[in-house]
């Protein structure tokens, strides 16, 4: 089970920090759900309802009758206020009928743990349903929403109320919108491996008015500091000053527009601002950026000293790293990128098969630096741990093997043979 160290959040404190709470958030950036899953498993399986929103997801009534009959198979006879309701009753009643026949169940806790909500409309009948839920929930009783995204509503009344807990926020630089700041700020989720998508306010921005807003504001989004010259020269290096400030100027007016139009309410939600010299984020909205938080996560795992704690952090990372950044686009500035963020994906590939080496999980090991070399074929370091690691586990001809791809390799590609180290580890091995 992860640490205290790595999760802040140890299950002494999970208990306090959602007990009385009608609503418990798991944050959708954080690292730690299935840690916070396992908690609720740990100290209180007897009471958790698990239910996963199918694939198709479908109407309110069509999803909720597929909850009523999950927990029906483990609790018979459940949901006979809730049938009644689903035939005839509007969102709201479906809701409170649904907390009334939890509160049937005996159980001094009870946890209705809702996984994958996403997959459902976030329409007025949903949100009818879940206010009708909630505001009926007897004493004990509690809603748990895992979500891959997290918009304001329904949830924010909650939260407002303080009868809400969001977890995993806590190491979020930002702490957006959930934690209960002084001023309410949109949300921009921005998530670079891949193609590329970015989510303004729980709603995707499809469509752009075209490639150069998309890619301006991908470059502003993976450089936070950044002059107009440097903009410039990426973007329209053979145009004069002038037209490139014209252009330039309505480019970034239609990223504001694409991220502005996302927003209830209204208003000019702005992604930099000019401050001495550089473009910044801009104050009117919070970041979340993927890439960003590889980098973090990478960086504390070079930084740190725990083996338990650096494994942690390099899993983090390479399950962030979905497929190479803003892959297909081939623009200079982003073609350098990827083999850069490539680089330090093989790097946590490689620490982790550094750190399982460690621990004589030749095996496990072994598969990170296959993993590792797929990235980085030409990284002789790598090739040694994938043949030291067929060593330990008896298979000589498989290093030897390996020693043969790598000499073909190094001669076709650079015409040189193998390190002497490289050398001396098939020394003597038959």
């Amino acid at each position: 089970m992860i640490s205290h160290d790595v999760t802040n959040v140890s299950f002494e404190s999970f208990l306090s920090i959602t007990q009385g709470k009608k609503l418990v958030l798991l944050y959708p950036w954080t690292n730690y759900r299935n840690v916070f899953l396992s908690y609720f498993l740990t100290g209180l399986s007897d009471g958790l309802l698990y239910y996963r929103v199918p694939d198709s997801g479908g109407t309110t009534a069509t999803w909720v009758r597929g909850l009523m009959e999950s927990i029906n198979q483990t609790s018979e006879g459940f949901g006979a206020q809730l049938a009644e309701a689903l035939d005839e009753g509007a969102p709201a009643e479906i809701g409170g009928a649904l907390a009334a026949d939890l509160a049937t169940l005996d159980r001094d806790r009870v946890i209705l743990y809702l996984d994958e909500l996403d997959r459902v409309p976030h329409e007025d009948a949903f949100q009818q349903f879940i206010a009708g839920l909630i505001e009926n929930l007897a004493d004990g009783a509690q809603l748990a929403v895992n979500s891959r995204l997290l918009t304001y509503d329904p949830w924010i009344e909650w939260v407002n109320r303080d009868e809400a807990v969001v977890l995993g926020t806590s190491n979020q630089r930002n702490h957006l919108i959930f934690n209960k700041a002084r001023e309410l700020k949109p949300q921009l989720e921005v998530y670079a491996f891949g193609r590329g998508h970015a989510v303004s306010n729980g709603r995707e921005i499809q469509s752009w008015d075209g490639a150069l807003p998309r890619n301006l504001f991908f470059y502003f989004i993976d450089n936070p500091l950044v002059t107009r010259d440097q903009i410039f020269e990426i973007f329209w290096p053979k145009l004069s000053i002038r037209d490139a400030t014209n252009v330039f100027h309505v480019t970034k007016r239609k990223i504001t527009e694409r991220i502005s139009m996302m927003v209830s309410g209204g208003g000019s939600y702005e992604l930099t601002t000019y401050s001495t010299g550089f473009y910044v984020p801009g104050d009117k909205i919070v970041r979340h950026y993927d890439v960003a938080d590889f980098e973090q996560a990478i960086e504390s795992a070079l930084l740190s000293t725990d083996p338990a704690v650096r494994q942690t952090l390099y899993r983090e990372a390479i399950d962030m790293y979905k497929a190479p950044f803003l892959f297909p686009l081939n623009l200079p500035w982003v073609e350098a990128r990827r083999k850069q963020l490539q680089a330090m994906y093989s790097e946590a590939l490689n620490g982790m098969a550094r750190l399982k080496a460690e621990e004589q999980a030749w095996e496990e090991s072994l598969g990170f630096y296959v993993r590792a070399l797929k990235e980085s074929p030409q990284r002789e370091d790598f090739h040694r741990g994938a043949m030291q690691m067929y060593i330990n586990l008896g298979r000589n001809a498989d290093a030897w093997q390996h020693y043969s791809l790598l000499e073909k390799q190094l001669k076709r590609s650079l015409g040189v043979k193998p390190s002497r180290e490289t050398q001396e580890l098939l020394s003597g091995l038959e």
